[in-house]
């Protein structure tokens, strides 16, 4: 019966979102401290997917605010920065510090260095002030009155470029309640034609691209 297929289809749904949500939840608690990981993907200057062998897991640099990839060009140098840094295949270190309401892991990042604050040593990235509460925050500041000295990566503009945060609440006041942009446009996965761009849309508000609610839109581009 097509009623029994929609339920059931339903059922798979909310299945799906509460075991994402649960099995995230439970490798955070599991893993706070210290971890390896496996480089799979960067989607934008301060997200990336990682392995630790058993399934990919997505996880937001901590302490940092990179542009979002719709500004450009800053957006897309810091993903290309962050993609240099840490090229796929890359085994990393992991210093988880919560979940963010995304469902991703919020950590700090080591490779040959500490790459959340070479982010922002590097002129790609901001400190993010919100959210410095758990980390060193004097290096992390010290660190951007540096780079903003040396007129370099999002500080070429005097004063430096509009904060990621604040560029997100000026996008976010054109965006209508159920995801749709004020035109009502609605975007298709098989239309958009890469993961960079589903992200984009799913940061200004497009969240129908997220089916399971992991933070990643239309991870059959990927």
């Amino acid at each position: 019966m097509p009623g029994n297929r929609l339920v059931s289809s339903l059922v798979a749904a909310l299945t799906l979102t509460f075991n994402t949500i649960t099995a995230t939840g439970a490798i955070a608690a599991a893993t706070k401290g210290e971890f390896k990981a496996t480089v799979l993907s960067v989607g934008d200057g301060d997200t990336l997917r990682v392995s630790t062998g058993s399934r990919p897991l997505t996880i937001r640099l901590a302490y940092i605010d990179a542009p979002e990839t719709a500004r450009s060009p800053w957006g897309q140098q810091a993903r290309r920065y962050l993609q240099q840094r840490l090229p796929i295949g890359r085994t990393v270190t992991l210093g988880v510090k919560t979940t963010d309401r995304y469902h991703r892991l919020v950590a700090e990042l080591i490779s040959d260095s500490n790459i959340n604050l070479a982010m922002v040593e590097d002129g790609q990235a901001f400190a993010y002030r919100a959210y410095l509460g758990g980390c060193d925050a004097k290096e992390y500041l010290d660190a951007e009155f540096r780079v903003s000295r040396r007129r370099y990566g999002v500080w070429q503009v005097e004063g430096g470029i509009t904060r990621p945060w604040d560029f997100r609440r000026s996008r976010s006041a054109a965006v209508i309640p159920d995801g749709t942009t004020p035109g009502e446009r609605r975007y298709r996965c098989s239309e958009i034609g890469s993961s960079a761009r589903a992200h984009e849309l799913l940061r200004q508000g497009h969240t129908y691209l997220d089916s399971n609610g992991d933070g990643e839109a239309c991870e059959a581009l990927r």
